[in-house]
């Protein structure tokens, strides 16, 4: 059985992304870059980090930096491979436009 694929609209940081997802992972990919963009927007409101790439790399750091050290939620480490996987399509999607 094949899976049905269908494009997500995602708005990190006040940028929309429109992702090619399974419509049985959409919820879960819709989650996950909300918790992106609410570390993204934490960072940012500090006014300490300047540059998108840079708050991005701090926000995958802190997400990820949570399982290793037990803070979080114990689905963490799920949650973190979502976003590595959210972040590797954005890429793509950037690199072609």
């Amino acid at each position: 059985m094949s899976k049905t694929i269908q494009a997500v609209s995602l708005n990190i940081l006040g940028k929309e992304y429109k992702i090619a997802c399974a419509k049985e992972e959409q919820a879960g990919l819709i989650q996950t870059a909300q918790e992106l963009d609410r570390q993204m927007r934490k960072i940012r409101d500090t006014g300490k980090v300047a540059g998108t790439d840079r708050i991005a790399v701090l926000a995958a750091l802190n997400l990820a930096h949570e399982p290793i050290t037990g803070k979080g939620n114990p689905n963490a480490i799920d949650f973190c491979e979502r976003i590595i996987d959210l972040r590797q399509k954005i890429e793509n999607v950037l690199e072609n436009p």
